[in-house]
């Protein structure tokens, strides 16, 4: 499938902008015609022409920089015109990027283009998903409430993506200072130790020989293993721009006992809240999840929701297509189809959301807590390893002194 950007006019005369997935620009119009809208221009997706390649210099919004613009948009649309509102956040604005993607969405809304339309000229750098949104909003009349729901999305998906990154980072640091220790006293401490020792001609016990030998291979390979390690960062990134590769990875992280639970969670709540946030905007369950799919980075989840976009093209319901995709969290399910049945998706899928990113907070919040004596008790281990290793010639040689 496809991806379209298309500019059609409803039956009311409205101009209506949005991207729409088809095999070809043909079954793309069709599709469009079905809806009661006439296509007036269709062209595929930027990110379809070139797949997996982004355009060189884009200047695509950021998490942040687009969570910040689009609650600013937010408040000043409520009380400033359109132009003016896109204009001071573009003269206020720190980074260059975001001043100019603003300057080519404010001049394009001054040209007479919606402002869905405008910010999907090129270098504007919103993406498709965002963009549906804004048009679903300009056609319904409620562009305003829509971009606050897309600021509640997007402070959401970066608030979940901080507590991540805060996390992470003390473990991460106190495991690279652990191994810096570990290579320094291996590399510079010990082989000052074992010319000492040699000069005694003393039989070094098995522990020290075994603590020499290891520095010794550090040594003489460190260099060619660091080489190694380079090589084999370099093609397992070059393995993974390969779809048949990448899908093979995906796959085995989604089978780990508790990486997989986790990434699982995270993408179920990322569906569950941009479904929420589209329906309740006014856009069709289709569409949001056709573009959605596209912001999956694992492609194993990306294929389950390919699956279930083509199963609610042929009639299926939102929690059966989830059902037999087969991978998705049972609560999630369960919760869909509730909705489906009170007519309340949206409030249902919001629900949703917000229990599996507590639980992810939680159980991630727990893991993290646990990591950080594990790693402080392995470096421990390793150091009193070659300290012990280096007191037991001495202590031999003491020995034999005093007998």
């Amino acid at each position: 499938m496809t991806p379209f950007e298309y500019l059609a006019v409803d039956i009311a005369g409205r101009r209506r902008s949005g991207v729409v997935s088809a095999v070809d620009e043909r079954t793309a119009r069709q599709l469009l015609q079905r809806r009661k809208l006439a296509p007036m221009r269709i062209t595929a997706a930027a990110s379809a022409a070139r797949p997996g390649r982004a355009p060189l210099f884009a200047d695509k919004l950021g998490a942040k920089d687009l969570a910040l613009v689009t609650r600013q948009l937010a408040t000043l649309i409520a009380v400033a015109p359109l132009e003016e509102s896109l204009r001071t956040i573009a003269a206020q604005a720190d980074k260059p990027k975001v001043r100019r993607a603003l300057t080519v969405v404010q001049t394009g809304v001054v040209e007479g283009y919606r402002l869905a339309d405008a910010m999907a000229r090129p270098g504007a750098g919103f993406p498709p998903l965002y963009r549906a949104m804004v048009a679903a909003g300009e056609s319904s009349g409620s562009l305003p409430a829509v971009l606050e729901r897309l600021a509640d999305l997007k402070e959401n998906e970066q608030q979940v993506r901080a507590k991540v990154t805060a996390a992470l980072v003390y473990p991460l640091v106190l495991a690279a200072t652990a191994a810096l220790v570990v290579i320094a006293l291996m590399t510079f401490v010990v082989p000052k130790v074992v010319d000492q020792f040699d000069s005694m001609g003393q039989t070094l016990p098995l522990l020290t020989r075994i603590v020499i030998g290891v520095s010794e291979a550090m040594r003489a390979f460190g260099l060619l293993g660091l080489l190694a390690l380079a090589l084999g960062v370099f093609a397992f990134a070059q393995g993974m721009r390969r779809p048949g590769f990448r899908r093979r990875v995906d796959a085995a992280l989604l089978k780990l006992p508790v990486l997989g639970r986790l990434i699982r969670d995270v993408h179920a709540a990322q569906l569950a809240r941009t479904l929420s946030t589209m329906i309740a905007s006014g856009l069709p369950v289709l569409e949001g999840l056709t573009l959605t799919a596209r912001t999956a980075r694992n492609a194993v989840l990306r294929e389950a929701m390919d699956g279930m976009a083509a199963a609610i093209r042929e009639g299926s319901g939102l929690s059966t297509a989830m059902r037999r995709a087969a991978i998705f969290p049972p609560i999630l399910v369960y919760m869909t189809a509730s909705g489906e049945n009170s007519g309340r998706l949206d409030v249902m899928l919001s629900r949703a959301a917000e229990y599996l990113e507590r639980e992810f907070n939680t159980f991630t919040a727990a893991a993290l807590s646990l990591l950080e004596p594990v790693i402080i008790c392995v470096m421990g281990v390793v150091v009193a390893t070659i300290v012990l290793s280096i007191l037991l010639p001495i202590l031999q040689i003491n020995s034999l002194a005093l007998g």
